[in-house]
């Protein structure tokens, strides 16, 4: 019987953790525009969450199930999110402003592969170095690392653009053709260093 009982939880406890990871995967595919995919995720999602909450509801007598089932809720939240974060989906707009007008910020940037858009600003303090950077998001976190290494004083914002269009450097990414050097300069570096071995 206690087997019995142990194997009902852990089946409400999975299931739960799959459909809210979906659930999050699908909201969050929806606001990025990919709505049919979304549309084929909910189908699982429902099912899921439909067998779930059936085997809750005919146990009610069973408060291990419900503590399942709300664990499960919890886990799901966090997975779905970590899923999301491998994903990276979408875009990143990173505006940077840099005391140091002087520094070749935005020639470095380029040469990385980043889009970026640079304007002279006057701040309280004198000139500046204005910079509207734009990555895919799996790119955001190398992007800050290049950043600081340029310009540790670096004022940096970041936030998701809702929609893009035109422009030279968004054709090339979704191509493919940017970032390609990066990867080139990486195998030559490792191929080397396996030489040298």
């Amino acid at each position: 019987m206690l087997d019995n009982a142990l194997t009902m939880i852990a089946i409400i406890l999975t299931i739960n953790i799959v459909y809210v990871s979906l659930s999050t995967i699908r909201m969050i595919l929806t606001l990025k525009g990919k709505r049919y995919v979304a549309a084929g995720i909910s189908m699982f999602e429902i099912t899921i969450y439909t067998v779930g909450l059936g085997l809750v509801l005919d146990n009610l007598d069973r408060i291990e199930n419900l503590i399942a089932y709300a664990v499960g809720y919890g886990i799901g939240v966090v997975v779905g999110s970590k899923i999301e974060e491998k994903l990276a989906l979408g875009y990143i707009t990173v505006n940077v402003i840099s005391s140091d007008p002087g520094i070749e910020f935005t020639r470095k940037l380029r040469d990385k592969g980043y889009g970026v858009t640079s304007w002279y600003a006057y701040g309280m303090e004198g000139d500046r170095l204005a910079m509207q950077i734009l990555t895919p998001r799996k790119y955001e976190l190398k992007l800050y690392e290049t950043i600081k290494e340029i310009d540790p004083k670096a004022f940096i914002i970041a936030y998701e653009p809702k929609q893009i269009r035109g422009g030279f450097w968004v054709k090339q990414v979704r191509k493919g053709r940017l970032f390609k050097n990066e990867k080139k300069k990486a195998t030559q570096t490792t191929t080397e260093q396996q030489a040298k071995e």
